[in-house]
């Protein structure tokens, strides 16, 4: 399992940020997805994720379903959580979703990746290892 700073880490690398604004735009990420997808797939990733992240898809139960919003929508609320441009949101956005593919096990990510949009997948890096094998050195 990764820990946080690999996660940060691996996000201030693939966003060319500072490793606190990466803590900022992961959290931001993460809460975001949390509405995006169902209450029960949020509480799978998070239990994927290190602590200090995980509770930042774990809501309070309001909803069991997704509240359906498209990929400008999800950039712009990231932004808007984050105190930051939309441009870094979207920059933001793809280091967060393709760390939490390296770090979450396949099946767990392509679950999430199921419940979003197909214009989600375009955000998404290639990775060169199998996802949730091992964090980076």
């Amino acid at each position: 399992m990764w820990s946080t700073s690999d996660f940060l880490n691996a996000v201030t690398r693939r966003a060319g940020v500072p490793v606190d604004l990466a803590a900022t735009i992961t959290h931001a990420t993460l809460e975001t997805l949390a509405d995006r997808i169902s209450a029960g797939e949020a509480e799978d990733l998070a239990d994927q994720l290190p602590g200090g992240l995980d509770k930042h898809l774990r809501k309070p139960p309001i909803r069991e379903q997704a509240e359906p919003f498209g990929l400008g929508d999800f950039v712009q609320r990231v932004a808007a959580r984050a105190g930051i441009d939309d441009a870094l949101a979207g920059v933001g956005v793809r280091a967060v979703l393709t760390t939490l593919r390296e770090a979450v096990p396949g099946d767990e990510f392509e679950d999430m990746v199921a419940q979003v949009s197909k214009e989600f997948r375009e955000v998404f890096e290639p990775v060169a290892s199998p996802a949730g094998r091992q964090a980076p050195r």
